[in-house]
């Protein structure tokens, strides 16, 4: 068979298998179990990189392949997986679809500048300090839960403006040239928590279906 297989690249198919299901649960009106698989996702890839840097006997080859998969499954679970969970939730219209398009494609824009500049390790400072140039696609991992999260305290229509303004804004700086260093165990440890409080906010709080009526799929409270 082609390709590699090894433990390196196991959680990033987790990640891709977690964020497909989830993306079936979004289409039958299940939001919060697409939820939890858009955080489950970006769980997982806060840690496939360090079980890869673990193996120090991989070929140049084996460290290509996984670089690709990881941003070939970062399409689908960070760009491609949102942008459906948010035009389920209302993000739709000429802007609405205009806001998905961009945010699509700033994604893939992002992931394949960053292979490039992985394959010349040109993400590096000369202290040896890995950074970011632009946002990273999991953000919206972070984002989507914090503002999926926030939905009870206000009505309909300002929820979805706040999709609207979140594809829009992490979209747009996917693309923005500036840097962003690589977050330390702790930040990351305080991220989980801030993600893993949004989801339980929203386990108990959130009551969100879609209504299969002619019109469908307009979002209604049950």
């Amino acid at each position: 068979m082609i390709g590699f297989y090894n433990y390196t690249v196991v959680l990033t198919y987790i990640s891709l298998g977690i964020s497909a299901f989830g993306m079936t649960q979004a289409i039958h009106g299940r939001f919060k179990t697409a939820i939890i698989c858009l955080a489950l996702s970006g769980l997982c890839d806060m840690f496939d990189g360090k079980i890869a840097r673990a193996k120090k006997d991989r070929t140049e080859d084996e460290k290509a392949f996984g670089i690709q998969i990881d941003s070939l499954c970062d399409v689908v679970c960070f760009g491609a997986f949102p942008a459906l969970i948010c035009y389920l939730l209302g993000v739709r219209g000429p802007l609405g679809m205009a806001i998905i398009i961009m945010y699509c494609i700033n994604s893939v824009i992002r992931l394949a500048y960053f292979n490039v500049m992985e394959a010349k390790n040109a993400l590096v400072t000369e202290d040896g300090e890995k950074f970011y140039r632009g946002l990273p696609i999991t953000s919206m991992a972070i984002v989507l839960p914090l503002v999926f999260m926030i939905q009870f305290f206000v009505p309909d229509f300002v929820f979805r403006i706040c999709l609207h303004l979140a594809l829009l804004i992490v979209g747009i700086l996917f693309i923005v040239n500036f840097k962003l260093k690589k977050p330390k165990n702790m930040t990351l440890a305080v991220i989980v928590g801030v993600v893993a409080a949004a989801v339980v906010v929203m386990i108990f709080f959130t009551r969100y279906r879609i209504s299969f009526h002619p019109g469908w799929p307009w979002i209604v409270r049950r």
